[in-house]
Order: structure tokens, then sequence, then C-alpha cells
């Protein structure tokens, strides 16, 4: 393998792209045939501006749209598609893109939770009341797959995920809530709201499991890739990243065997403010993509084998609310870059 000296890693919410004209959740039309191809026209288009060796999407429903994206960035040579060839519109799942000598071993998708994972305590104290989740999958199955970038490095694993969306569950079809709707009506919201809540930080906590064991007594990199659906400060990111320490001086001082460190924080240290964001929701403007990578991508780390060069957050088209329209995703597209600089002990 040619020694490459930069690496860079993209995520990118696709805005469910699928086929014209098949279903996607309650919409029973799709897409049509004119909103399709200006889909497809701007996410090639913009897939190729940004260049990156390793994509990771989400909310995809139909391999063949994907292929599509490519071919109309000239870039089907170049790279292997990570979606399963049976993926043909019937529900969504997290994809890939890796540069084609880069891949290595076949991707796998995570459906459920670790054998072990269990949410349940019975109270710190007597006044606690004992606290029990039966969650056992992703709503999302996560894609897991491993690349090799540098002859000289350790292949590096990556996780493409897409955690549940802060949107309140719809309860509305429950048999607790038909029971008495006059009463659940007016609790709809703030019910709903804490159980997607629950489902996502469940299914952080779950993916944390993931991440530990892949991580922990071993110097083998890791990347996450995907849209959390919260912001980095936020109790669902502070479980997967487990809240590192960013040392502000001394190179090769630091870093957590297993820890991960945000992109988005990296790159405020190297700017004079906090202008990130990655969606848009009643002008609120939050950043709920991420890219989250181990010790052996921190400038500060002991272990460091890739030094952060920058990232970018390509997010002008969220300016406008004419996703459809324009063929634009409704989220913004986060890029970051390294270089292979190894500390040196």
């Amino acid at each position: 393998m040619a020694a490459r000296k930069r690496l860079s890693f993209a995520t990118c919410n696709l805005f469910n792209t699928n086929e014209p004209g098949l279903p996607m959740y309650r919409n029973t039309i799709g897409w049509t045939e004119e909103q399709y191809l200006k889909k497809v026209e701007w996410l090639g288009r913009t897939i190729a501006t940004v260049d990156a060796d390793v994509w990771g999407f989400q909310e995809l429903w139909h391999r063949k749209s994907l292929a599509n994206v490519f071919k109309k960035a000239k870039l089907s040579s170049q790279y292997t598609l990570l979606a399963p060839t049976s993926h043909k519109g019937g529900k969504i799942i997290c994809a890939g893109a890796v540069r084609k000598e880069m891949l290595v071993g076949e991707p796998e998708w995570i459906v459920n939770f670790p054998d072990k994972f269990l949410l349940f305590d019975s109270g710190d104290d007597p006044q606690t009341p004992e606290i029990s989740v039966s969650l056992k999958s992703f709503s999302r199955p996560v894609l897991h797959f491993r690349i090799k970038s540098h002859d000289d490095s350790n292949e590096i694993s990556v996780f493409v995920t897409h955690l549940k969306s802060k949107m309140p569950a719809q309860v509305d079809s429950e048999d607790w809530f038909k029971s008495d709707k006059p009463f659940y009506s007016r609790h709809r919201e703030g019910v709903g709201a804490a159980l997607s809540t629950i489902r996502r930080t469940a299914e952080a906590s779950a993916l944390r499991m993931l991440l530990t064991e892949a991580m922990k007594g071993n110097d083998n990199p890791v990347v996450v890739l995907g849209d959390l659906n919260d912001d980095k400060r936020s109790n669902t990111l502070n479980i997967i990243t487990g809240q590192p320490n960013y040392l502000l001086g001394g190179l090769t001082q630091g870093g957590s065997d297993v820890d991960l460190y945000s992109t988005g924080t990296l790159q405020e240290y190297r700017s004079e403010r906090d202008v990130y964001y990655t969606h848009v929701h009643q002008n609120s403007r939050e950043s709920l993509d991420h890219i989250l990578v181990s010790q052996e991508f921190y400038d500060n780390s002991r272990k460091r084998i890739w030094a952060f060069v920058g990232s970018e957050i390509m997010n002008d088209h969220l300016n406008r609310e004419d996703h459809k329209e324009s063929g634009t995703t409704d989220h913004g597209i986060v890029k970051a870059t390294f270089e292979f600089r190894p500390a040196r002990m």
C-alpha cells in the first residue's frame, strides 16, 4: 500500500435518500422523479467537493440511490460502497464509502445491543426507586468496518451510527394512551419526548459498550461518524465519549485508552470561537453530526499516530428550508482531516 500522508473522514445525513416513488415512513408517495434527480445531483456534486477518503452516511433507503450519487460524482471507480446489495427501499440504514485500496475485510451492520448489555439499578439510596430499561436493539443498525490507511499503522475501526432523534415518540396508537385519551392527549409531547430521550440514551450506552470493547487495552484506532441527534455537551455525547480531558499544552502528554475526542472541540482550539452547527430546527442552530476519534488521533496523546489538521463544516444550504425542492440535505456535512505523524516516545 502506498504511504498515505493524509487521511480524511466525513459524515453526511442523506435526508431519506430513496428511489423515486417508494414509500418512506407514513409518506406513501415518496420522492418524485424530479426531486430524486435534484438530490442525486446535489449530493454527487457535494461529495466530490468534500473529497473525503472515508464516508459515513445516515438515512439511506436504497443502495441503488447511493450508487447513482457516486456515479453522478464520477467517483464510482474510486470508492467501495458499503451498503447491502439487498437494501432496496424497505428501511433506512447507515452506509459508507471508502477509497477502494483502504477497505479491510467485510462490513457488518450491528442490530442488537451487546449480549450482556443491562440498564438496571435498584436505587442508590432508600429514596431512589428501581429503574429498568428493556431495550435490546438499535433503531438504526450501526455500521462497522475496518480500513488500512498506512503500512506502518494499525487497522482503523470505523463505526457509523444514527441515534434516535429528539422528535417525541408517537404514542397515539398505544393502548394505554387510548384508555384515557382526554388525559394523555394533554401530556403527549412530554411523554413522547421522554421516551425518545430514554431510547437515545440507551442506544448511546450500548454504543459505548461496543466502543470500549474495541479500544480497551490495545492501540487500535477508532473513529465514530454519525448523526447522534445531540450536542457535544449533552449527556448522550458524554456517555459515548467518556468526557476526556483535553490538554491545552504539552504534546504527547495525555490520551485515554477508551475515551473519544470530538473533532469539533479540536477545531475550537484552533479558532477564536465556536461556530459549529449542522442542523437548524425552529431557528435553533444545533450540532448533531459528529466525528469522534480515539487517542491515536489526538495531538496531545502519548499514543498519537495521526495529528489533527482541521475540520470543515459544509452547512450553507441550511440557511434555506427548501430541501425537497433543491435536493439538499437537512443536515450539515462534517469533514475532519489528519496527517500521519506518530508521537515521538
